[in-house]
């Protein structure tokens, strides 16, 4: 929940009181709602839900409708790691069907750790980082799958081995660096389940070359927001700026205005002058917002509008998606579908291509 907050994640207890401190909401509650919501509609409320007591599980399976089965784990009032590997523990011994869990690359981690690949697991996306691809594409997506898993004949969903993921400390050397940790089952559909984040074979000439003519066409009056990746801390080094890379920094009339933002400071810069948004593409996965950059919140992007969205990304980036679709998760479907169709992609000097964005 730390992305609104600037934050990398709340792995740990420190920085999950600098994130609440900051006024970080969790989003794991609501996520999960959808995805219980999506089920329901698709299955009706027959499914078996096993669940840690409390707001770890049985609060949002109850208000669901589903029949709920406590688990004999007593989270505390304030969870942490090791509530979320005993409570994985004890679904193991429950032989449950599928483990549902709601976080990031650092629970994914967590489940891992407890259950290999004992039980099938998938993952709600409602974390800042999520480079692993043992998450559903959306809540919804989540829905969708456990449904199928549910309804249908054995055998008809497929299984495979996802990798969990997370980010090293290599970004004080300017690069953004992924660790594997393993592999976990997951019940798999192509167009519900995400990619593994990829790492881009090197163009630079390509892309350097692509964000210096995007610095020198920045309008001096013009508000430019920036988000995380390497992409757009090209951009900031032909104006001469450094930037935060794994952050969201402001730039105006070619001066850096605000670094490494919150969502509050964000909604705040962009409430008073027209804006324009500087994204790169996940690659594997296409995601243009919801994995890494949660602190472009949707009332931001509804502020800075769709037209003035500038996405950067290299030809081969783009065809080395898992699919030909770019996606949207901001946390608000309403914001979610204006962003959907078909939107421009730089994609070299004086080249772009279309691809379309789905909610």
């Amino acid at each position: 929940m730390g992305g609104s907050v600037a934050l990398r994640g709340t792995d740990g207890a420190d920085i999950l009181a600098r994130a609440r401190a900051a006024g970080a909401v969790p989003r794991a509650a609501e996520r999960a709602r959808r995805a219980l919501e999506r089920l329901a509609m698709r299955v009706g409320p027959g499914v078996k839900i096993h669940a840690p007591d409390g707001a770890m599980g049985a609060d949002v399976v109850r208000q669901a409708g589903f029949p709920l089965f406590l688990l004999d784990v007593a989270p505390p009032a304030m969870t942490a790691a090791a509530d979320t590997r005993a409570a994985a523990a004890e679904l193991v011994r429950r032989n449950v069907a599928l483990i549902l869990f709601a976080g990031g690359d650092g629970t994914a981690r967590d489940i891992l750790g407890a259950v290999g690949d004992r039980v099938p697991v998938l993952g709600l996306p409602a974390g800042v980082k999520m480079q692993s691809a043992v998450f559903a594409v959306s809540p919804e997506a989540a829905g969708e799958l456990v449904a199928l898993m549910a309804s249908g004949p054995a055998g008809k969903i497929a299984y495979r081995a996802a990798e969990v993921m997370d980010l090293d400390d290599a970004t004080s050397e300017g690069r953004i660096s992924a660790r594997l940790f393993g592999y976990a089952r997951i019940p798999f559909e192509r167009s519900l389940v995400q990619n593994p984040k990829s790492r881009e074979p090197s163009e630079d000439s390509v892309i350097d070359a692509l964000c210096r003519e995007v610095a020198e066409e920045m309008a001096p009056d013009r508000l430019y927001i920036l988000g995380p990746g390497t992409t757009t801390a090209r951009v900031l080094h032909h104006l001469g700026l450094e930037g935060t890379l794994l952050g969201v920094d402001a730039v105006l009339g070619r001066a850096l205005v605000g670094r490494d933002l919150d969502s509050r400071a964000l909604e705040e810069l962009v409430a008073h002058r027209p804006a324009s948004l500087v994204l790169g593409v996940v690659g594997g996965q296409g995601f243009i917002f919801g994995r890494g950059n949660q602190q472009i919140s949707a009332p931001a992007i509804r502020k800075i509008g769709r037209d003035n969205v500038i996405l950067l990304a290299t030809q081969r980036k783009l065809m080395g998606l898992g699919e030909s679709l770019l996606r949207a998760d901001t946390g608000d479907p309403a914001v979610d579908a204006g962003l959907a169709g078909y939107i421009r992609v730089r994609i070299a000097p004086g080249r772009s291509t279309l691809m379309r964005v789905v909610a």
